[in-house]
């Protein structure tokens, strides 16, 4: 269902509240071809509202000739940033943009980030927004797993399914994103609520089976029939099943970039208000798939690039996929058994009735 202007606007300043907007401050709001209207609305009303000054900043869209898809995650090339230097001033003047096209992976976003400037991505539809607005609590949650990941030097994910993977960690930071944006020079995502990092380059062994209700984005669709991905020294060396491995398969080789099949980033979903099941009930081009990146206990990994963390790898294709039913450890210790986060929250959650008895 819809949701009206006064609903999105309370939402809005809730975030915008965590993320610790002051009155005199400058909102940079930008935007692309796609924007959703309504957002943009709101976001402005309400960032005015607590007295911020507010810009728009328009830009083109870029990579069209290239990608295979409308997605704004479907090719990660060049952005509308590459060489634009008045936009790239206007973002570091601000101080805080809340980015409504989705600029993503480009190493203009990491210098106007350098500067102090907050990005707040909100691209997902309203009613998705109003559904998952971010709390305190969510913040709280997230961080505490992120520190546990920092604090481990293996991740170990395993299924029932057949996938039995080892992940060296160290070599990369550890990412909480809650979405806000409550400290200078911090990026996230409404919505969102995971924690992850990146495997140690060319660490990762084992192998991954896809089953039935794994997602792949940015294709948004449920695999059908299990895929296995063999990992071999931190790149996907095999991809075999039915269907679904050969249109994944021939997505990624039609980059004709070898760092397409690099482990990328890894962690679990901590949002209960995100649903494995929603992406049922979009069309396509309607969503980017928050619901299924953030679901509670998924594992979430990626292949593709690593410049997001830190890292020199960059590359146009980028896959992320959340899996249902898996247990993650670190250094031994289950922090997810069977999609059952193991924190206070996720056990109480379990065993809470659910459903039909």
């Amino acid at each position: 269902m819809s949701v009206s202007d006064i609903d999105l606007i309370r939402a809005w300043k809730q975030v915008l509240t965590l993320s610790k907007l002051e009155a005199g401050q400058t909102v940079t709001v930008l935007t692309g071809a796609d924007t959703n209207a309504q957002t943009l609305r709101c976001a402005t009303a309400a960032a005015s509202d607590l007295g911020a000054r507010v810009n728009r900043l328009e830009l083109p869209p870029v990579n069209a000739e290239k990608a295979l898809s409308r997605d704004a995650l479907a090719y990660l090339g060049t952005t509308p940033l590459t060489g634009n230097q008045a936009a790239i001033a206007a973002l570091k003047a601000s101080d805080l943009v809340l980015d409504l096209m989705t600029l993503l992976f480009s190493p203009e976003q990491h210098e106007i980030l350098k500067t102090g400037t907050k990005i707040l991505l909100a691209v997902e539809p309203p009613e998705i927004l109003c559904r998952i607005v971010p709390t305190e609590a969510d913040r709280e949650r997230v961080l505490r797993a992120t520190d546990r990941i920092r604090q481990a030097r293996e991740m170990v994910i395993s299924s029932e399914g057949g996938t039995e993977l080892r992940c060296p960690l160290g070599e990369f930071p550890a990412i909480a994103e809650y979405g806000f944006v409550d400290e200078p020079g911090r990026w996230d995502h409404w919505p969102s609520g995971f924690a992850l990092t990146w495997p140690n380059e060319g660490g990762t062994q084992g192998r991954i089976v896809l089953d039935r209700g794994a997602i792949l984005l940015p294709m948004k669709c449920y695999v059908s029939e299990p895929i296995e991905i063999v990992i071999r020294d931190g790149y996907a060396r095999s991809i075999t099943g039915g269907l679904h491995a050969e249109l994944l398969s021939e997505y990624m080789a039609s980059f004709d970039d070898p760092e397409a099949y690099a482990m990328s980033h890894i962690g679990w979903g901590l949002q209960p208000r995100a649903h494995w099941s929603t992406l049922a009930q979009y069309n396509r081009e309607a969503t980017i798939g928050m619901d299924a990146r953030a679901f509670e206990g998924n594992f979430l990994f990626s292949l593709g690039p690593n410049n997001e963390a830190g890292g020199t790898r960059t590359t146009a294709c980028h896959i992320d996929i959340p899996m249902r039913h898996c247990t993650v450890k670190l250094d031994g210790e289950a922090t997810v058994i069977n999609g059952v986060v193991q924190d206070p929250e996720g056990r109480a959650r379990a065993a809470a009735p659910r459903g039909l008895a």
